[in-house]
């Protein structure tokens, strides 16, 4: 155990060097995706637009082997569960296209969705929702008031990646709280600690 959490440690160091900018700011507006996303657990095609609520929208960029992902399971679990009570819609997607035909292959990407439980998973094809929201890692979360169609919340769900388990501030529930409330979101923004999303090479 003390060997996993100085390997996520140490993941974690690598991962803050790679810094967000580009990432959508807080207070931008709601994205414009022209294009359509594949759920693989439905197979339809969707779009943010289709999966947000009239209370918002919670976007988890994600993937299956990450172990800040894994170590992460039952946190996501919590939030995602969460979001659903409040009427907040869901979008969990996986960016990894460099891994595509590997841990990240669409059948694969099927099974881990089934087994954790997911209302739904989407193939980001050429990484192109991760490059809209400027997304770097995995987990990485952005929350969209669904009144205001604005950025309120991103980063990180919780204050310890590394060790959910000894968290004390959970950053993204509270920010829901708040936003489904109609009050100041403190913090707005925190770090994303996990692992980096794997995009092709050009």
């Amino acid at each position: 155990m003390k060997k996993l959490i100085g390997f996520i440690a140490a993941v974690a160091i690598s991962a803050t060097a790679f810094a967000q900018k580009g990432t959508l700011p807080i207070g931008a507006p709601f994205p414009d995706q022209p294009y359509n996303t594949q759920n693989v657990l439905t197979d339809k095609q969707e779009t943010m637009t289709s999966m947000a609520t009239d209370k918002g929208l919670l976007v988890v960029f994600t993937c299956n082997t990450c172990p800040f992902v894994i170590r992460n399971i039952d946190r996501t679990a919590e939030v995602l569960e969460f979001a659903k009570k409040q009427g907040v819609g869901i979008m969990l997607i996986n960016s990894n296209e460099a891994q595509r035909n590997d841990a990240d292959a669409a059948d694969k990407m099927v099974a881990f969705a089934k087994k954790q439980k997911y209302p739904n998973y989407f193939i980001d094809k050429g990484a192109s929702l991760a490059d809209l929201f400027g997304a770097s890692h995995t987990p990485e979360v952005f929350l969209f008031d669904g009144k205001t169609k604005t950025l309120v919340y991103k980063g990180a769900m919780d204050d310890n990646p590394a060790d959910p388990k000894s968290a004390k501030v959970m950053y993204l529930t509270d920010a829901i709280t708040n936003m489904v409330a109609g009050n100041a979101i403190t913090p707005a923004e925190t770090k994303s600690v996990g692992c980096s999303i794997k995009r092709l090479k050009s």
